[in-house]
């Protein structure tokens, strides 16, 4: 991971791009001077927002309207492009008595947002949680309940017409096999109230992306299947819808391996497709391998969203443990998000910045690989390189060095090597990327050669 950068002030209203490259400038200066100075320390990187722009794609997180002050204003204005309302424009939040409408926190974010060059994701408008009570505990006719859903919709989205670039229109319609969840909406006025939902939403505000949020779609699986079939039919129907989105609230080490195949196929429906809620939860205490496996999942994440031209970003959900759901509904679980309860980035940041694009380096030193001749015959030997880390950790590695004496690898093991001319670099597997503070990993290949076998100078990259 990077050591913490300076943080910079919310930028102006009138000129957040300008104020942006300055802001930019003032990190690399800062990230140099500590380069120079005081060892615990990584290459300063650009911003999040900065990577994920140039990469045209969004790179949000969602935010407590009250706590958009101080470090956790800053970071939020620093590194992220999007803002996702936690919980202010709810159902609950904004129209907790009937008729009776509460705009302060979700105002307070949109012209936060506004002020720093960010867009807006609106969350969310039509869900089975979060309802006030008169809502939920009312007795309504169809129409009548049909008539309070495109009300409402008109009222939350018409508010802020214009101004918010995407909305979760219609959140967590299914169940884990796949069937319709039974629902205030759904057992009320049947399937397709998320088509008229839709509908309402468009004639709101027609310049604003639609999506369907879920979670436990992230890989293909029974529950995106009848995801995918809701937004191919709804297409085919004209329906008013352009994107969907996967939750992604993560376990370490349960990353979907068809992720970015599931991407893909919704892609390929001329949808966008966001990763709207990212955390990545683990038993808790963390520690220095949690977080680095933690990392490693973090840029499998981003990576896959990067690699689908129509995936358009990322959101985390909270970006500091001290802002974080997780704690309070999965107890004995946390260090979900990418920075710690004291605004510290974890590995995890460093690794969203790599999958963006950006660098992630530990400190020169930290982390060696160290080669080694276990066994040698008349005309091969076996070669081992051993990777420790003192001081840092590694979510992914690479070694490299160039042969003196013509030697030529024939086979590999627990990395992927290859050679071309004198120069070889061998990768990291699925399974041993990982590298925490303080541990090793080891990979060996069998070599042939001939004449002499110096040991090489190996670069660890």
């Amino acid at each position: 991971m990077r050591a913490p950068r300076a943080l910079k002030a919310p930028r102006a209203p009138q000129a957040p791009r300008a104020l942006r490259t300055a802001l930019s400038l003032t990190s690399l200066v800062a990230g140099l001077a500590l380069l120079l100075g005081a060892p615990p320390s990584h290459a300063a990187d650009l911003p999040l927002r900065d990577l994920a722009a140039a990469e045209g794609k969004v790179i949000g997180t969602a935010v407590t309207g009250s706590k958009l002050t101080g470090t956790y204003g800053e970071i939020a204005a620093g590194e992220f492009n999007a803002l996702t309302p936690g919980n202010a424009m709810k159902w609950g939040s904004v129209e907790p008595t009937r008729g009776s409408f509460n705009w302060a926190e979700a105002d307070q974010i949109v012209n936060f947002a506004e002020a720093n060059g960010q867009e807006v994701r609106g969350h969310t408008l039509v869900w089975h949680s979060q309802n006030p009570s008169w809502l939920t505990n009312g007795t309504w006719t169809t129409a009548e309940l049909r008539q309070l859903m495109t009300d409402h919709i008109a009222t939350e989205v018409g508010r802020y017409k214009g101004r918010l670039a995407t909305w979760d229109v219609v959140n967590e319609p299914f169940n884990e096999d796949g069937t319709y969840r039974q629902t205030l909406w759904y057992n009320g006025l049947g399937a397709d109230y998320i088509a008229e939902a839709l509908t309402a939403a468009r004639a709101a505000d027609p310049s604003a992306k639609l999506y369907i949020n879920d979670y436990n779609v992230e890989g293909v699986n029974a529950k995106s299947t009848a995801l995918y079939n809701l937004v191919r039919d709804l297409k085919a129907r004209g329906v008013p819808i352009d994107g969907v989105g996967l939750q992604a609230h993560l376990i370490l080490g349960q990353v979907p391996s068809t992720l970015q195949q599931n991407i893909q196929r919704f892609a390929d429906l001329g949808l966008d497709v966001a990763v709207t809620e990212l955390d990545i939860r683990m038993n808790l205490p963390s520690d220095s391998a949690k977080l680095a496996q933690q990392a490693t999942e973090y840029r499998q994440v981003v990576s896959a969203c990067v690699a689908v031209a129509r995936c358009v970003g990322v959101t985390v959900w909270g970006f500091t443990d001290s802002d974080s759901w997780i704690p309070s509904t999965f107890p004995g679980q946390g260090a979900a998000t990418p920075y710690d309860e004291n605004f510290a980035p974890k590995p995890a940041y460093g690794a969203i910045a790599e999958a963006l694009g950006g660098t992630s380096t530990p400190p020169t030193g930290a982390c060696t690989a160290t080669y080694s001749v276990v066994n040698q015959w008349n005309s091969g030997f076996t070669g081992q390189v051993r990777i420790a880390c003192d001081g840092a950790s590694l979510s992914s590695w690479k070694a490299t060095w160039a042969y003196g004496a013509g030697q030529r690898i024939t086979q590999s093991w627990n990395a992927t090597c290859t050679q071309s001319g004198t120069a070889v670099g061998c990768v990291n597997a699925s399974y041993n990327g990982t590298v925490p503070d303080g541990g090793s990993v080891t990979f060996g290949f069998n070599a042939s050669w001939s004449g002499g076998n110096p040991v090489p100078t190996v670069t660890l990259g």
